[in-house]
């Protein structure tokens, strides 16, 4: 690739390409923490963080890495970006920490990283991969934190509950109840739930797409050519 369009990368992130909603990649952290919304920016900044400097320090490497081992080397790098960030969490956010548990290590196995670091970081600059990155992960993390508000919503009648997790002591009064105890939809924050919230989330990005695409049919067609009298 020699010419590098971010603009191209910022629309493939966060729309045409969106890991979460186009790709499908991810669900299982996707489906398990994305009960609430706090525990959902957490998991969404961990990822990010991951793909960002993931992506960098494999592009950095790659003229240095021979083929056959290039995978087994990127794994390493992003096992160790996971493990730095891991202990990060655990000293700054440790309850946090605590509740994401065995989510945030299998960090390193999730399809999205690997795919972008094997995808793209190998075949271009630092500069460039750093950004796919970090808009892969911030288009990921906002389909995370949409699931976490819808469900949260829903299936507590709160929005950004357990604040403090985040962003310690400030936002202890950050919790904002919107629906009462009898009208919660219990459902939203049972697995099911979030299978039936990513599902609604998808419906409503192909519906849009669906019509750009008939507006523009309809912009870009001909009008018809007059009839010539004999």
């Amino acid at each position: 690739m020699s010419s590098v369009s971010y603009r191209e990368l910022t629309v493939q992130g966060l729309w045409k390409n969106n890991p979460g909603l186009v790709q499908i990649l991810g669900m299982c952290p996707m489906m398990a923490i994305s009960s609430s919304t706090i525990n959902a920016m957490g998991l969404a900044m961990a990822t990010m963080l991951t793909m960002t400097l993931s992506n960098g320090l494999s592009s950095a490497l790659r003229h240095w890495v021979r083929p056959e081992v290039r995978l087994p080397v990127f794994v390493m790098v992003v096992a160790s970006v996971v493990t730095v960030i891991e202990l990060w969490m655990n000293a700054y956010f440790n309850t946090l920490y605590h509740v994401l548990g065995i989510f945030l290590p299998l960090i390193v196995t999730n399809c999205i990283v690997i795919a972008r670091v094997e995808g793209f970081a190998a075949r271009n600059p630092v500069l460039p991969s750093l950004y796919d990155g970090f808009i892969m992960g911030a288009g990921f993390g906002l389909v995370l934190v949409t699931l976490g508000f819808i469900r949260e919503l829903l299936g507590s009648g709160t929005i950004l509950a357990n604040a403090t997790q985040l962003f310690g002591p400030m936002a202890a009064h950050w919790t904002i109840t919107v629906l009462p105890e009898q009208a919660h939809f219990l459902l939203a924050i049972l697995p099911p739930g979030a299978f039936m919230a990513l599902a609604v989330l998808i419906a409503i990005k192909q519906a849009f797409e669906q019509r750009q695409l008939r507006r523009r049919t309809v912009t870009a067609s001909p009008n018809p050519a007059p009839v010539m009298a004999g």
